[in-house]
């Protein structure tokens, strides 16, 4: 195996780990969060503090790692998952709602760090395979899926304080994280990359070509935690039980990251934009799904309709994105560009929590159709301007 495809399978197994982590605190951060909170609306606020914590950490993290290297902060990062997981394991055995944030706060700056796998793959590997590298990293993530929900229903009740057991579990997965990214070799940044900054930061986000790459990345993670957050709630307000809900939220990751094992190869023969394009469209399609029921069988096809559609809209922002800058920019580039995609989670997860509570999960979808009218807006006037100036 050559050095690159052997970082792309070690990054691919960290990935798994990273949704593995993932999609057990999406399982239980907002159901943990109604169980503590003595007011129902702030039930989702673990879930928002999850994800500002990512806000909060993902620039400073591309930046810590331009100077340390990409395998140095990304080991710091699963390490903080280790404190996190702690954490949030006291509060749960505390009883106190306001720990349980704090914890899942921590928790967003760790996942922060794991987001860069896919930048650290599109780093090492020639420009043609770029894309492939990317949805190869991010088919880890199908691993996760299955692992994650699955063992948070055995752990859920482990002790007697519910929820407890499915946090401790979230310790091995960073420890495992760990070890496989002291097993990779990324090249550090050189000092040329170093001592220069590039092109100011306002030059390189006002491409046309970073724009859409972040409005496709941004709405793509906002509608997909909006809708995903709110969907377990949801699910118990009707009476569905909770093995029924991490049943969805599984087979919802593994839409996410199983169109991955062929959407580089999507993405050169039909090009980015096309496939940023299908997946705007499939998550329209997966907002007619629930509005037409609220049988599990709906919840189910919605939100694999909706993983599948996040899939095309996240590697194709992310591909679109590796073309807009210098490896001299690259940390501020995707630093800004993730900052993006986190600030749009945290009004989704603090907007889902009290939409779904107060009204109803009907309007909770529906305020994601402007979104997405825009990243499709967006995207044709792109590709008419490539045709009047080719790149």
């Amino acid at each position: 195996m050559t050095s690159i495809g052997r970082n792309v399978a070690l990054l691919a197994a960290c990935q798994a780990m990273l949704f593995s982590n993932s999609s057990t605190l999406a399982s239980i951060n907002g159901l943990a969060g109604m169980a503590l909170a003595t007011n129902p609306a702030l039930g989702t606020l673990p879930v928002t503090t999850w994800v500002l914590g990512g806000a909060i950490a993902t620039l400073p993290a591309s930046l810590y790692m331009k100077r340390v290297g990409r395998t140095q902060g990304l080991i710091a990062g699963a390490a903080t998952g280790i404190v996190a997981a702690l954490v949030c394991a006291l509060a749960i055995g505390l009883g106190d709602f306001w720990l349980l944030c704090l914890g899942t706060l921590i928790f967003g700056a760790s996942n922060a760090t794991g987001q860069y796998y896919r930048f650290a793959a599109a780093d090492v590997s020639p420009y043609d395979y770029k894309a492939r590298a990317i949805s190869l990293v991010l088919a880890g993530g199908l691993v996760g899926g299955i692992i994650g929900p699955g063992m948070s229903r055995f752990s859920v009740d482990a002790f007697s304080d519910r929820y407890l057991g499915a946090y401790l579990l979230l310790i091995v997965f960073s420890l495992v994280t760990i070890a496989l990214l002291s097993a990779t070799r990324i090249p550090n940044p050189t000092a040329a990359e170093n001592s220069s900054g590039g092109r100011p930061l306002r030059e390189i986000v006002s491409q046309p070509k970073y724009i859409v790459a972040v409005l496709a990345g941004a709405v793509g993670y906002g509608v997909m935690n909006l809708l995903m957050t709110a969907t377990p709630i949801a699910m118990g307000l009707c009476g569905h039980p909770f093995g029924d809900a991490a049943f969805v939220i599984s087979s919802h990751v593994i839409a996410m990251f199983a169109p991955s094992l062929i959407a580089g190869s999507l993405i050169k023969r039909f090009g980015v934009l096309n496939i940023i394009l299908v997946g705007a469209m499939l998550n329209v399609a997966c907002i007619a799904v629930a509005l037409s029921g609220v049988a599990v069988a709906h919840f189910w096809l919605s939100l694999v309709l909706l993983g599948v559609g996040w899939n095309f809209m996240y590697i194709g922002g992310t591909t679109l994105l590796t073309e807009t800058y210098r490896p001299e920019e690259k940390a501020k580039a995707q630093g800004t560009n993730d900052l993006c995609i986190f600030v749009m989670m945290v009004i989704s997860s603090l907007t889902s929590g009290m939409l779904v509570t107060g009204a109803g999960w009907d309007r909770v979808n529906l305020f994601a159709v402007p979104l997405l009218v825009v990243v499709v807006a967006a995207t044709i006037w792109l590709a008419m301007r490539r045709d009047r100036v080719p790149s």
